[in-house]
């Protein structure tokens, strides 16, 4: 079955056509390890997984690079500020490889408790820079950088077109550019490459100009080459990436090889905070930590992210969050009545939702259809282990884990309480309320309690 993507690149939605037939190469940016990851980062990596996912679902094998960024981002997204990783280590008192490795475990934390696959390939910045070095006396060497007393940068005007993804009319945005950050610039979006350091810089490295440090968007494009070549598939990031340093990984790789760097861009858009922005002064930054103490399971917000499709604005609410966590204790007990039931159902309805699943996982990924199809399969009146077998295999894709709950669910709902739900469903249809009742009764005497519900029937200990 075919694959649609929308490509920022060319503003359409494509035919997936991988380079290799059965390798699918992908670069996702990864975290400046400065600080802890939000819910709006940790949506980003959600959408990555779930195209991870997806292209499994497709029979595609994967090598997919990742990036830690541990030194080189700026405060600022463009050229301006300290570098972030010296900011924070100053605020906390520690060294920046310190920062580094405690913030680093902590996105992997977070990674795991959503389920989230790790890439075949993390990549730190501070492990590269000498690969980083090589592709800028590359550039260097074909024209495309020149040196000022501050830095090494790249000449936009050398290519034939710059922007590419964001569409930016430079003319308008020359008049009110800040030029005054390096007068010496020849154009005020010409961007650094490499950075001399101050004398009291911590993190700096020998080069031909002197001791220095890498510039944010180079390593992406020196990383992204050394692992998956000059051209690969997919490149993926959050909307924020585009205008800035997206454009610059393309203009390095232009410079360099003359090569678009990946033929499809990916980039999930913006998590909204009770429909405005995150932002500390509001007091909204929130963690997957802090769904955690209010005693939400993580996968919770996984599933929340899958309620709007990944290029459209998600609004984060805590009524959201909480309407979720009901759906996914719906979806686990819809799961486990389907395992045991005991109707049949037709191969060919089962063929039937499996395809509309696909369909819909392979239009661009759109995961509020997909859900459509997964409650479409939990509402089945019958049940029956074969849609509970449909359902296992739907999360593959979600990553849901809906079959962890297993063990538990056995351990807390006697297999005696589940016949007599099973025994009370058939009269149910048979429209037989007096035994309906009783059976409900009875289930109640014996320290359970169910409630109808359009997913299906929930079943809870008194």
């Amino acid at each position: 079955m075919d694959i649609y993507f929308y490509n920022t690149l060319t503003k359409t939605k494509e035919k997936f056509q991988p380079i290799d037939e059965k390798e699918v190469k992908i670069y996702s940016c990864g975290p400046t390890v400065y600080k802890d990851a939000t819910i709006g980062n940790m949506r980003t990596n959600v959408f990555q997984d779930v195209l991870r996912r997806t292209l499994r679902y497709n029979g595609y094998t994967l090598k997919h690079a990742m990036n830690i960024t541990d030194v080189g981002h700026l405060v600022s997204d463009g050229d301006e500020g300290e570098d972030k990783m010296l900011k924070s280590a100053r605020e906390e008192h520690k060294s920046p490889m310190e920062i580094a490795e405690h913030y680093t475990q902590l996105f992997f934390q977070d990674l795991q408790a959503l389920n989230i696959d790790t890439p075949e390939i993390i990549c730190k910045a501070t492990d590269h820079i000498y690969d980083m070095l090589a592709y800028v006396e590359a550039l260097m060497e074909k024209g495309y950088a020149y040196e000022t007393s501050t830095a090494i940068y790249f000449d936009i005007a050398k290519l034939d077109q710059y922007p590419i993804l964001s569409a930016i009319d430079l003319d308008e945005q020359k008049a009110g550019a800040r030029v005054d950050v390096d007068p010496e610039k020849r154009n005020p979006y010409d961007f650094a490459l490499w950075i001399k350091a101050p004398e009291n810089h911590l993190m700096k490295w020998d080069s031909p100009w002197g001791l220095s440090y890498p510039g944010w968007h180079i390593e992406c494009s020196a990383m992204g080459q050394k692992y998956l070549g000059e051209q690969f598939d997919i490149h993926t990031g959050g909307i924020d990436l585009i205008p800035t340093h997206h454009e610059n990984e393309i203009a390095q790789s232009q410079g360099k090889c003359g090569k678009m760097p990946a033929n499809y861009w990916l980039h999930g858009e913006y998590l909204l905070i009770n429909g405005g922005k995150m932002s500390k002064s509001l007091g909204n930054v929130y963690l997957i930590k802090d769904l955690m103490e209010k005693g939400y399971n993580p996968l919770v917000y996984r599933l929340f992210s899958f309620s709007s499709h990944y290029r459209n604005k998600l609004n984060f609410t805590w009524d959201g969050i909480e309407a979720a966590s009901k759906s996914l204790e719906r979806l686990k007990n819809g799961y486990q009545l389907h395992l045991v039931g005991k109707d049949e159902i037709e191969n060919d309805k089962i063929e039937s939702w499996e395809k509309k699943f696909h369909e819909a996982i392979n239009d661009d990924l759109n995961m509020p259809a997909a859900m459509g199809v997964v409650w479409e399969v939990v509402r089945q009146e019958k049940k029956s282990p074969k849609l509970a077998e449909l359902l296992a295999k739907f999360d593959t894709v979600l990553g849901l884990k809906i079959e962890e709950t297993i063990p538990k669910q056995q351990e807390e709902i006697p297999q005696e309480i589940l016949n007599l739900v099973e025994e009370r469903k058939q009269a149910r249809v048979n429209k037989d309320w007096e035994k309906s009742d009783a059976l409900r009764d009875l289930i109640q005497g014996k320290g359970y309690e169910i409630k109808d519900t359009k997913e299906g029937v929930e079943i809870r200990k008194i």
